[in-house]
């Protein structure tokens, strides 16, 4: 089994790409501190990079920012590529959610109403419906 829970802050604004493949990438640092103190009592912190990929690859460029707290779940992995006849090994985590947990007021690159998509037709029928009158005794729990 490979998963990993994580709730960290960005270190720096997160650099998005697409592949040759016209796949979009995006990558960012997340800092997330130990739970327990140093040798010195100040508390240890890891930098761990994230990577995600296509629509959530998007909604991480455009909504996150330096210092912006999510959560992420995914799996760790590792790749090589050579460089200058060297082989060299990357460890990051590949992200399959990552849930925005800053505020409004912790960011200003938070989504507002009118970058949401609009509400289809049929589900602004249904919330403008009176709700329907259900006994408790006809919950099956």
């Amino acid at each position: 089994m490979n998963k990993v829970f994580l709730i960290g802050n960005l270190t720096k604004d997160p650099e998005s790409n697409i592949t040759t493949n016209n796949i979009a990438v995006c990558k960012f640092t997340l800092a997330i501190d130990r739970a327990y103190s140093g040798p010195d009592g100040n508390k240890q912190t890891d930098f761990l990079p994230i990577v995600c990929w296509r629509n959530q690859a998007e909604n991480c460029a455009k909504y996150l920012k330096k210092g912006s707290k999510v959560g992420i779940s995914g799996s760790i992995q590792t790749r090589s590529y050579e460089r200058d006849g060297e082989r060299r090994y990357v460890t990051e985590v590949v992200a399959d959610e990552v849930q925005f947990l800053s505020t409004r007021n912790d960011s200003d690159s938070a989504p507002t109403e009118e970058d949401l998509p609009p509400i289809p037709e049929v589900a602004r029928k249904r919330a403008n419906t009176t709700p329907l009158a259900i006994k408790e005794d006809d919950l099956p729990f």
